[in-house]
């Protein structure tokens, strides 16, 4: 062979031995099935990976958009407010504390940071504040019953704070241990608050929850811990109750920052 051809003949060479080693291997029908098989598996596992991605990217999104600073289940230990007063000096706080009695003030310090405000109204149409605190108190020499709550919001906005946020308070009967209660005063027996009243409680419900990082459900009534007909208003008109709750949640996003 002349030289001038040599290298016509290593090419040659080269690709016949390429296309050797390309040599198809022939399955057979049992193998083909088990191959398609195996991949269909590994698409659909792929696609099960893929739609639980973006049905969790989607679910971020609604619960980005619907989400507020104070909608959050983390749960961020504060210090224990005793009274409040000096902490939300824009309302018009008493701290009158009840007598440590039985029946009224035990004295006992809750296990946790209250989870939870639960509102009351205190079916005594007309009274005042002073006088449903001066009620709580009185129960230590009377023996009358068990009651008291953390504050009774009055007719004219003035708040009494009757137990310490940090004690047991009677008013909320299984969830005595964990919340604090609101008694709300009201002038006639339809139970309905007025402009005042309902105000002030809107303000001290924002600012307590805001304190504590409550979720915006773990504002409740009574009624929704006993089934009990109290806050007679706001059970037998449930849309007014949504509407105070959309007030507490408007207020808590104004006191943000001083609550900070």
């Amino acid at each position: 062979m002349k030289d001038r051809y040599k290298h016509l003949y290593t090419n040659t060479e080269r690709k016949k031995y390429n296309n050797t080693s390309r040599k198809r291997v022939k399955l057979t029908k049992k193998q083909r099935v088990l191959a398609r098989l195996s991949f269909g598996t590994l698409l659909i596992f792929v696609g099960i990976v893929l739609l639980g991605g973006a049905y969790r990217f989607v679910q971020d999104i609604i619960r980005g958009n619907d989400s507020d600073t104070e909608d959050t289940e983390e749960i961020i230990e504060v210090p224990a407010l005793v009274g409040v007063a000096e902490r939300f000096p824009d309302l018009p706080i008493t701290e009158d504390f009840l007598s440590i009695n039985e029946f009224s003030r035990p004295g006992i310090v809750l296990s946790s940071n209250p989870e939870y405000v639960v509102i009351h109204y205190t079916a005594n149409p007309g009274s005042t504040a002073k006088q449903n605190r001066d009620y709580f108190e009185g129960l230590k020499d009377s023996h009358f019953t068990y009651a008291s709550a953390q504050f009774v919001i009055g007719l004219e906005g003035e708040i009494e704070q009757c137990v310490p946020c940090n004690e047991i308070a009677y008013c909320s009967n299984s969830m005595n241990d964990n919340c604090i209660s609101i008694e709300m005063c009201h002038p006639d027996e339809g139970g309905n608050f007025n402009d005042a009243t309902y105000n002030n409680c809107v303000f001290l419900v924002a600012h307590l929850m805001n304190y504590y990082h409550m979720d915006m459900d773990h504002l409740i009534r009574h009624y929704d811990v006993t089934g009990k007909n109290c806050p007679k208003y706001f059970v037998e008109h449930p849309d007014r109750w949504d509407v105070f709750k959309d007030y507490v949640k408007e207020y808590r996003r104004k006191f943000k920052q001083e609550d900070e």
